[in-house]
């Protein structure tokens, strides 16, 4: 339930709403806005009393939202959530944020190369695995804390943020001593032990769509996040499973605008694990652009053929550089930028 203030409305009876709601028994979150002041109750079981809030002083209107997610929806903040990184960037505005970097940390040099290389292409966040779920026990499951250690060593050496994935509770305590964004992977979408952890965590959260998971899957996900206090969420659409094999996974870019329609979160796009294969990444990356994604997130290694996970859908550098020049185009032609790296912005 969603409770409108009046335009004006002074602070006294914005506090006395949220005093009445607590008294039934219900959390209250005032939602300030640039003409209006919502504010939202939590836990609405049915039987609240509309009637007894709707004659406060200074309420204008009771909406009342009937969808499952209720804090990540458009009806209760409708205006476009823009996340704040360190160093000026952000997700959700006017810019498009490019995270790219290796499926996952291999080495001290690996991953520094890696750095320089999609630094000097043009994106601003660095992404790449310390831990790394997988669906066989026998391959590569990361560095662990040691790989956290070499993206550490590489945020200080090229400024570039950095996201990568925590698979638990305890993993994302150790993710949070190094990351600028907590990334939950596609598998974890419904962990909701580490969604509730996540939504104590403080940091953006970055949540990818599940395997076989549904928009409004996606979205639940999203409101235990933020349900937690945490509104820092970035939304990831990386495919889900179809019956062809032609490609990895069946790439929804349709969820892109309907995200955006649905929720107030930002959402990304992830072309490598969509497709699975490197030259059907840069068509996938334009089409999301063009389609309104926040950002992109990439896969990009500097020798693909020797990559310990995701070769086959990794850019070689000089691919990942005429992708970047591509989707400036692309971006530039909607009325929006890829972000400069921190340093370098104009």
């Amino acid at each position: 339930m969603l409770i409108v203030m009046r335009h004006g409305t002074p602070q006294e009876d914005i506090d006395r709403v949220v005093a009445i709601i607590a008294e039934m028994g219900y959390v209250a979150r005032p939602m300030p806005g640039r003409q209006r002041t919502t504010v939202g109750l939590v836990g609405n079981d049915g039987r609240v009393d509309g009637s007894r809030l709707e004659a406060l002083p200074g309420v204008q209107e009771i909406i009342h939202v009937t969808k499952p997610y209720k804090q990540v929806s458009r009806e209760w903040k409708p205006e476009s959530t823009i996340i704040r990184l360190p160093g000026g960037l952000s997700v959700g505005g006017d810019e498009v944020l490019v995270m790219a970097g290796p499926c996952s940390v291999e080495s001290e040099r690996q991953i520094l190369d890696a750095a320089r290389t999609v630094r000097e292409a043009g994106a601003a966040v660095l992404r790449a695995g310390a831990f790394k779920p997988r669906s066989s026990p026998y391959s590569f499951q990361g560095l662990g804390r040691a790989g956290l250690r070499m993206l550490a060593r590489a945020r200080e050496e090229t400024g570039l943020l950095i996201v990568t994935e925590a698979m638990d509770a305890e993993g994302l305590d150790q993710v949070l001593e190094v990351a600028d964004i907590v990334q939950i992977g596609a598998r974890n979408m419904q962990n909701y032990s580490l969604l509730k952890h996540a939504g104590r965590a403080g940091k953006p959260v970055l949540l990818k769509r599940g395997l076989s998971a549904t928009i409004q899957e996606l979205l639940l996900s999203a409101e235990y996040i933020l349900a937690e206090g945490n509104p820092q969420v970035i939304l990831c659409e990386r495919g889900v499973r179809g019956f062809d094999t032609v490609t990895r996974n069946l790439f929804d870019l349709s969820a892109i605008p309907v995200v955006h329609g649905l929720s107030h979160l930002p959402i990304v796009a992830d072309p490598s694990h969509g497709t699975g294969h490197r030259d059907m990444v840069t068509p996938m990356a334009r089409a999301a652009v063009a389609a309104g994604a926040d950002g992109l997130l990439v896969e990009v290694h500097p020798t693909p053929d020797r990559a310990l996970s995701d070769g086959a859908q990794s850019l070689y550098p000089e691919q990942f550089e005429r992708m970047m020049r591509e989707t400036r185009l692309i971006a530039e032609a909607i009325g929006r930028r890829v972000a400069e790296p921190v340093g370098v912005r104009a």
